[in-house]
């Protein structure tokens, strides 16, 4: 593992800001930014794009994604506009009987909630939320209720890979090997830890992954991935096009009208997903992730927040413990209200951050130090 050093040089920040505010949304790397200008560029000229180019970027930021999971399977991967697209799909194809149960964490982003409240009513489900856990030993407590809900009649258990509220971290080898024991299914929204945070589906043999571009992936907005095993491999996706037909590279041929789904994931993928000023962008945001090391994101992000601790415990700040939490997005919960009073006092700082729930939520990336941390905590 390399260390890393602060990599602000290559973003575009200003030096009065202090953005700690990633899992909103991620600011652009210049170089993403330089391949979203000469995409514009090329569409100003579209006889310069040509039918290969409907193809090539996307099966690079698939085999680009499918490294970042450790998976070899890139044509397990969708291209998707959102989260709530990505479930949907999911969803949507898979074998119900009355009562069966779906597991899903309280206060979970809405998008991986909605498609199952839907669907629960559509088929007579059961949805446990497990609650978030009132306790000093929360982290611990709420993976251990997760297993404990697990039953007989659990057919999904569609979680956070890290809550997006406060970066809790659950478990998922031990969650997904409960979930197989009873023959359910691990559907995975990785949006705020891909990227930042390892997660090695080698290990985890989650059912689905999925994840937006624009945050942790450092890429553009609506535009994302989806990685969907051999259960979802005949399944009927929400949207029928044609570039997820077999032989569609043929343009002359697609008066065919072929019926038969290229193989895999394929069929999950949303159309116009060429995306020409996106896909480039987001291939090129993977490529400088891979070339850093996820593993060495996580550990810069570390590296930071570790010399701080200290200093939260003695303004009697709360912080989940280490092993229950990211160290790139954490819920900081201060003895004071956080009233619009504090609220204002960090936004008259330039300081960025987000509020979920009952935490002051703060992310942070390469782009960040230590001082950047220990701004806020001055005020808090």
């Amino acid at each position: 593992m390399n260390l890393l050093t602060c990599q602000k040089n290559l973003f575009d920040l200003d030096d009065e800001v202090t953005y700690l505010n990633l899992a909103y949304m991620s600011p652009l790397l210049k170089s993403v930014a330089r391949a979203g200008v000469n995409a514009v560029n090329q569409k100003l000229k579209p006889w310069q794009v040509y039918p290969v180019d409907f193809f090539s970027q996307v099966d690079k930021a698939k085999h680009l994604f499918s490294r970042l999971i450790n998976s070899h399977e890139s044509q397990r991967v969708a291209i998707i506009p959102s989260i709530s697209y990505g479930i949907t799909n999911a969803a949507r194809n898979i074998q119900f009987n009355k009562g069966d149960q779906i597991i899903l964490l309280d206060k979970q982003f809405p998008s991986n909630v909605f498609p199952w409240q839907d669907l629960a009513k559509e088929k007579d489900l059961k949805i446990d939320m497990i609650p978030v856990p009132e306790s000093t030993t929360r982290g611990a407590d709420w993976n251990a209720e997760i297993l404990n809900t697990i039953q007989s009649n659990t057919k999904v258990v569609s979680i956070e890979h890290v809550h997006w509220t406060d970066g809790t971290k659950f478990d998922l080898e031990a969650i997904s090997k409960k979930a197989k024991s009873v023959g359910a299914l691990l559907i995975i929204d990785a949006t705020q830890s891909i990227g930042n945070l390892r997660l090695d589906q080698s290990k985890i043999q989650a059912d689905v992954i999925v994840a937006t571009g624009y945050k942790s992936l450092l890429g553009p907005y609506a535009i994302g991935f989806a990685y969907y095993n051999s259960y979802f491999d005949n399944g009927m996706p929400i949207e029928n096009n044609w570039i997820n037909k077999s032989n569609s590279e043929n343009f002359e041929g697609l008066l065919n009208y072929e019926q038969e789904y290229k193989p895999q994931a394929n069929r999950y993928s949303m159309g116009e997903q060429s995306q020409f000023i996106h896909m480039p962008m987001q291939v090129q945001a993977l490529e400088q992730i891979l070339e850093w090391g996820v593993e060495n994101i996580q550990a810069y992000s570390k590296s930071i927040l570790d010399p701080i601790l200290p200093l939260l415990h003695q303004k009697k700040i709360w912080i989940e413990n280490e092993m229950h939490r990211s160290n790139h997005l954490f819920g900081l919960k201060p003895s004071k209200k956080i009233d619009q009073t504090l609220k204002q006092r960090i936004r008259d700082e330039n300081i960025f951050v987000s509020y979920r729930d009952s935490s002051i939520r703060v992310s942070t990336h390469l782009y960040n130090d230590r001082a950047d941390l220990e701004k806020l905590i001055d005020i808090l």
